[in-house]
C-alpha cells in the first residue's frame, strides 16, 4: 500500500516516547507500507539533525529515505496542488504541500503525527492515519 509519511512521523518515531513512538515505528517497520516522499519531507527533518551534527538522528532519516519506493519531485505541480488544498481544507502551507505530494502520487494513505481532531480530518481523497490518539 503507498503510504505518505508525514515529517512528524519521523520525528515521533526517532524523539517521541511511549506509545506514540511504538506507533510511529511500527508504521515505518510496515513491510506492506510502499514509501512515498517529497523532498519537502527531507527539507523539514534532515537540516536540524545536520546542524547539531546529530549522526544517529541523521542515520536513521536517510535509513528511512533509502526505503522510499516513489518520490515526487514536481515541485511545479505540488505547489499548485498545495494552493488549492490549503484553500479546500484550511490546512497550513506544509500540511498541504506533503498532502499534495502524497495525492500526486497516488497514494492510499498519509499518515501524520497531527493530533486529533485537526483539519486534516476535512481531506478527502486520501485515507488519513495519525499516530497520536
Amino acid at each position: 500500500m503507498k503510504t505518505f509519511i508525514d515529517p512528524g512521523v519521523l520525528i515521533t518515531a526517532w524523539r517521541g516516547q511511549g506509545a506514540e513512538q511504538k506507533r510511529a515505528l511500527a508504521v515505518l517497520n510496515d513491510p506492506r507500507r510502499e514509501f512515498v516522499s517529497s523532498p519537502f519531507v527531507q527539507l523539514e527533518v534532515l537540516p536540524g539533525a545536520c546542524y547539531h551534527q546529530q549522526q544517529d538522528e541523521i542515520e536513521f532519516y536517510e535509513t528511512f529515505f533509502a526505503r522510499v519506493q516513489f518520490w515526487v519531485t514536481d515541485c511545479d505541480q505540488i505547489a499548485a496542488d498545495a494552493l488549492d488544498i490549503a484553500r479546500r481544507f484550511g490546512l497550513g502551507p506544509m500540511e498541504s504541500v506533503h498532502l499534495a505530494a502524497a495525492l500526486l502520487a497516488g497514494a492510499a494513505e498519509f499518515v501524520t503525527a497531527a493530533r486529533p481532531p485537526s483539519p486534516f480530518s476535512r481531506v478527502t481523497g486520501i485515507a488519513v492515519l495519525t499516530v497520536r490518539r
